[in-house]
């Protein structure tokens, strides 16, 4: 396994909670997606409230169970995995936005006892 140290890529998937692809949940898809090319390491961020293109704010209130809530997936690799897999990503969203950002890795464990 590669070490990720120094400077890598941050990828960004912004999509909705209620976002599918086939009879899954998009970011469970896109998650094992990553996880079966061999990626690092991804996680979802559930927001709290947000919009996004259509401009139709989205939030958690108590008695709203049914709030479609912004998700984020993150994912930090070298920038060849990610090119590669982009198109894959790309076929898999109706919506969303991924955005790109270098990032500088400055700790990268893949088992507990290298900690």
């Amino acid at each position: 396994m590669t070490k990720l140290i120094g400077e890598q890529v941050l990828m960004r998937i912004f999509i909705g909670e209620s976002d599918r692809h086939g009879h899954k949940p998009l970011y469970e898809a896109l998650v094992e997606l990553l996880r079966i090319e061999g990626f690092a390491g991804a996680t979802v961020l559930r927001g709290v409230c947000g919009f996004g293109a259509n401009r139709v704010y989205h939030t958690q209130k108590l008695l709203d169970l049914s709030a479609d809530l912004p998700l984020v997936v993150e994912v930090v690799d070298c920038q060849e995995k990610i090119n590669a897999i982009m198109p894959r990503i790309d076929a898999m969203m109706g919506g969303g936005m991924i955005t790109l950002e270098k990032a500088t890795v400055i700790r990268y464990s893949a088992s507990a006892e290298s900690q």
